[in-house]
């Protein structure tokens, strides 16, 4: 299948696999891995869960050994071997959890992570130690708890609800979520990551949309990582959300056989702004355990954006962040078009690649510059 293509017709599937597949037995009923690695990957999926939903399964050829759609949620055993910069908190999220399901790095937004469950497993996730089937569903004292941290807090003015997926509570209890959190005078926004409308689009229900209602500013970061996840039911879910009044923002992983070239960043770009999502952050790979084979080096992920720039809409350009380890934030990674040189810039264009030099203003005698003259 090309890389680039988000209308492929996904395969019909028999209805006995019209379910999510959970097991190394379920991916060998379902063609997507051979008989023979069932025993391994049982041993696998004792320590991180495996979930493919309905429509994921659709997205996969199976017939590809190197599909894109398949390497993000097919298990391997790759996965038990965790390389030495590899961490079980890649994001270190539990130093800096005031409250359980609270998780605040920056001063004016905190994380709400309600539940740890999510409709698919992807193999790189940098939660893949804490998230499963289990779900991490705060009770209802907790998540009452987590509300009131947010009351109390003052300067936190955004709210950020992940986990897990917050999309896989049911449209009753983020109801109730977003209704506390719009309550909270000092809150701005209430934003949300979720895997849902891609993987398990028909959770987008008139009740779930109904739940979202809010007076605030709410964003949902829409996760993606290939252009073939925005298939007819994704697209039709992220027009029932925008129609409903949700700004969507795009999230995605820079991911070694998945989207690791021009053109198949291109093509995810593209896809996500046809579907009216507009792309926000492109994660470099968090160091969690057993993901080394996904891991592009900074230098090539530039190299990468780079070949896009003046190529593509600047609607469709993210921003290329590395989730430092030890809770100091998102740096972002460039590329860079201008350099220094002495008192001046070099500046180099994106369509010529040629060089200009952009002199700075001199600086007035006392910090100021003079007011522009009446006209």
């Amino acid at each position: 299948m090309p890389d680039g293509s988000a209308d492929t017709k996904p395969r019909t599937m028999p209805a006995a696999e019209a379910r999510t597949l959970r097991s190394p037995a379920a991916l060998v009923r379902a063609g997507l891995v051979p008989p023979g690695a069932e025993p391994e990957l049982d041993r696998l999926t004792a320590r991180y869960a495996i979930a493919v939903s309905p429509t994921v399964q659709g997205l996969i050829d199976p017939a590809d050994p190197a599909d894109p759609i398949a390497r993000q949620y097919i298990p391997d055993m790759a996965e038990l071997e965790t390389a030495e910069q590899e961490r079980s908190d890649p994001t270190s999220d539990v130093p800096f959890t005031p409250v359980k399901g609270v998780v605040h790095r920056y001063p004016d937004r905190a994380l709400l992570k309600p539940l740890l469950a999510c409709p698919v497993y992807c193999r790189f996730c940098f939660r893949r130690e804490v998230v499963g089937p289990d779900g991490g569903l705060l009770s209802e004292a907790e998540l009452e708890a987590a509300l009131d941290w947010f009351a109390a807090t003052p300067q936190v003015r955004e709210a950020v609800l992940t986990g897990g997926d917050p999309l896989m509570l049911s449209p009753r209890r983020l109801g109730h979520i977003i209704r506390r959190l719009s309550a909270i005078p000092h809150l701005d926004i209430i934003r949300l990551h979720s895997r849902v409308p891609v993987a398990a689009p028909e959770r987008i229900t008139p009740e779930m949309l109904y739940a979202l209602e809010t007076d605030k500013a709410l964003f949902l970061c829409v996760h993606a990582n290939h252009a073939r996840e925005f298939g007819t039911a994704a697209r039709s879910a992220l027009r029932a959300l925008n129609r409903a009044g949700t700004v969507l923002l795009g999230q995605s992983v820079l991911l070694r056989g998945v989207n690791d070239s021009a053109e198949a960043l291109e093509a995810l770009f593209r896809a996500m702004l046809a579907a009216r999502v507009k792309p926000y952050y492109l994660h470099q790979l968090d160091r969690a355990p057993g993901t080394a084979r996904f891991e592009v080096p900074i230098a090539e992920g530039r190299a990468i954006l780079r070949a896009l720039r003046g190529q593509l809409t600047g609607l469709a350009w993210p921003t290329y962040v590395l989730d430092l380890p030890g809770g100091a934030g998102k740096a972002p990674l460039g590329p860079d078009f201008a350099v220094a040189e002495g008192a001046d810039w070099l500046v180099e264009g994106p369509l010529d690649g040629m060089r200009q030099r952009h002199a700075e203003p001199p600086r007035p005698a006392h910090g100021f510059p003079p007011p522009h003259p009446s006209r």
